[in-house]
């Protein structure tokens, strides 16, 4: 009884897939083309279709690396994906597995950025109506940034050069890394359960991933739902983030903030000197009239006490010696903080600590490496032994041991009848060795084959 020749489409499909398997150009391979059909799942996988001007190819990738994705992909965008090509057997259909996407011809971050920023432009976060103004004397003001850094120096050093009366907490933050977004937002939330006036958020400038904390979406929802007036202040004068359009305020810099958030100590004490100015005017012209009432007065009846016509300018002296000494304590005040901050700086200049850095990133650098060797290794080994079973299964040899024989005349492979005559002299090679053999009759299973009679 002969056997079934027909396969079931499971055991098709699944000898396609191990061909699929076997092949290592599918396990990694770069492909560029245009979305279409993108749907993202609520479990964070991305199903689309990458297509070009002939072809298209469906893909997925899977939430583990999806997650990855700094933009939101959408259908009409052209990526760079990097994945492998296999099998779904439920479907027998062949897919792309992306490991990795990026935006081709614009960088993910900004791309990314301009998405959020259109996303909530549209929902009026950025509306100015929604902008709070800022106490004019503030008491209580509170900085999110990070506890060490110019930034945070910068801060609290202007706010307490302009405006000394206020009290200034500072709510040490993470502004960068994975972690950043969620504790600035945390840092927020608790400024707005203490009775604070003011909140700046930010910190110092860097690249676009350094700053990228500040724009998540979670960092400008909770500036948006905080009831303290935010300043903003990330970055240089020429770094703009999301949470710059939330916030109530933007200032250009952490030290523009601090000048925002308060009055100015040297304009105060111009307007109280303008305002004594007047106040004096005001004064010598009452002085006067008082004067000529008693010039009258003198002229009938002698003053009683002199000496009070020159008590206002004893005061004044005494007013003018109390404000230079403050000024001089201030003054000593500002040179001492000035050499505060260069020792700092210099402390933070010592080669030693510069030297120490350096062998750490070699160390980590060496480890990388001696992972990413081994890996290597790893791979081509078992790229190898697949190689290796593949051409096991398919050598002659194996065929042989199953019965099968190659027939040879004058070495050359003889695989028709038709090509031998009675009395040939042949060699017939068998899986343990060869067999010398005479033809002696020759047969043909078919009509219209040609035979020696």
């Amino acid at each position: 009884m002969t056997a079934d020749p027909y396969l079931s489409v499971k055991a098709l499909t699944k000898y396609i897939k191990k061909k699929f398997d076997a092949d290592p150009h599918l396990r990694d391979v770069y492909v560029k083309g245009e979305l279409s059909n993108v749907k993202i799942h609520t479990s964070g996988h991305i199903y689309f279709t990458l297509k070009d001007q002939s072809s298209r190819l469906p893909g997925v990738m899977f939430a583990t690396a999806a997650k990855n994705v700094k933009f939101r992909p959408e259908s009409g965008m052209t990526v760079l994906i990097r994945g492998d090509v296999n099998v779904y057997e439920s479907s027998g259909q062949y897919q792309l597995y992306a490991q990795s996407m990026q935006a081709d011809g614009i960088g993910d971050y900004y791309l990314a950025f301009e998405q959020l920023k259109k996303k909530l432009e549209q929902e009026g976060l950025f509306a100015p109506q929604h902008k709070k103004q800022l106490p004019r004397f503030p008491r209580r003001i509170a900085v999110v940034t990070a506890q060490t850094g110019a930034a945070v120096r910068d801060i609290l050093t202007t706010l307490s050069r302009r405006y000394p009366l206020s009290e200034v907490v500072l709510i040490p933050t993470l502004v960068q890394g994975k972690e950043a977004g969620k504790d600035i937002v945390k840092s927020i939330e608790a400024a707005n359960r203490n009775d604070f006036d003011v909140l700046i958020v930010g910190r110092g400038g860097g690249s676009i991933e350094d700053l990228w904390a500040f724009n998540e979406e979670q960092v400008a929802r909770a500036i948006f739902q905080s009831a303290i007036p935010i300043i903003s202040a990330v970055g240089h004068e020429t770094d703009t983030t999301i949470a710059d359009f939330v916030a109530d305020l933007r200032a250009a810099t952490p030290t523009a903030a601090a000048e925002l958030a308060v009055p100015d100590r040297g304009e105060l004490m111009n307007r109280l000197m303008n305002a004594r100015t007047v106040l004096y005017r005001l004064t010598a012209s009452k002085i006067t009239d008082e004067r000529r009432s008693l010039k009258r007065l003198q002229d009938s009846y002698p003053l009683a006490y002199p000496e009070r016509l020159y008590r206002p300018f004893i005061e004044r002296i005494n007013r003018a010696d109390e404000s230079l000494q403050r000024e001089v304590g201030q003054q000593l005040m500002r040179r001492k903080d000035r050499f505060t901050r260069l020792e700092s700086q210099l402390q933070s200049r010592i080669p030693r600590d510069r030297i120490a850095k350096a062998e750490a990133d070699v160390r980590r650098f060496a480890g990388r490496l001696e992972f990413l060797t081994q890996n290597t290794f790893r791979t081509n080994a078992q790229a190898l032994s697949s190689a290796m079973r593949t051409l096991d299964a398919l050598s002659p040899l194996k065929i042989m041991d199953r019965g099968y024989s190659i027939t040879y005349q004058n070495e050359q492979v003889i695989n028709k009848a038709a090509a031998l005559n009675v009395d040939d002299e042949l060699t017939i090679r068998m899986s343990d060795g060869n067999v010398h053999a005479k033809v002696t009759e020759i047969n043909f299973e078919h009509k219209g084959e040609p035979n020696d009679g």
